[in-house]
């Protein structure tokens, strides 16, 4: 996006971008001089627009067949947001490197790189320094919140609430589309709402949401939502469609 790139130019060099779920397109851009296919299975920025398991698998054998590494951003959909612990786990594909941010820390400021171990090996101590890197509060954090997450079966929670806000979303006047998965979910207005808007008027009566697009709503509530919140929400975002 645009939008997103202007603040940060001049762009580092060597990135090619090619239309999000296109493999043909994909297929003509990664040659043999192409190191790693970065990705988001479900786009967060975009418009929570998820990827097809099929394109998702697609890239993935491509990725083995050109000898390119494949690399998915999992900071927003990781750690039970999606309905699994991982969105590219819907798809049934293994990644080489994964990103992860955001709930792995519930909070607390902390982000990780996974990789394969043939692949992490490649960085030696003091390659990639950082001063508050590998620190003590911060993971012991990370395995709290893990453990936390296993005993009340957050995949499922998110699964369950997601299920339950998509279905209830979809009864909404001015609703054109639901899309995402589990607990990350856009709204679609089209011509009927203006996102921004919406947004605005959600605060204003104490509802957090995001306008990705100017027609498109996030959600993404706890993992530990209840239903009683959920349809408070609802009820909160009915009145501002009304």
């Amino acid at each position: 996006q645009p939008a997103k790139h202007e603040p940060f130019q001049p762009m580092p060099e060597g990135f090619v971008h090619v239309p999000f779920g296109d493999l043909s397109a994909l297929s003509a851009a990664v040659d043999g001089s192409v190191a790693a296919v970065l990705v988001e299975c479900v786009q967060g920025e975009g418009g929570v627009i998820p990827a097809s398991n099929e394109w998702l698998q697609g890239v993935r054998a491509l990725c083995t067949e050109r000898g390119a590494l494949l690399m998915v951003d999992e900071v927003q959909t990781g750690f039970a947001r999606t309905g699994d612990w991982f969105a590219f786990q819907h798809a049934g594909v293994q990644p080489d490197v994964v990103m992860l941010a955001k709930a792995m820390g519930n909070g607390m400021p902390v982000g990780a790189l996974w990789a394969r171990r043939d692949i992490a090996s490649v960085f030696k101590p003091g390659d990639h320094g950082s001063t508050y890197s590998g620190t003590a509060l911060a993971t012991a954090a990370v395995c709290a919140v893990i453990e936390v997450m296993r005993e009340i079966d957050a995949p499922r929670l998110a699964r369950e609430k997601g299920e339950y806000l998509t279905t209830q979303l979809r009864t909404m006047p001015k609703v054109h589309d639901v899309r995402g998965r589990g607990l990350l979910l856009g709204v679609e207005f089209g011509a009927a709402a203006d996102a921004k808007a919406v947004q605005v008027e959600l605060l204003a009566r104490g509802l957090v949401t995001n306008a990705v697009t100017a027609t498109a709503l996030r959600l993404a509530p706890p993992i530990t939502v209840t239903v009683d919140e959920i349809d408070e929400a609802l009820s909160l975002l009915r009145e501002v469609l009304a």
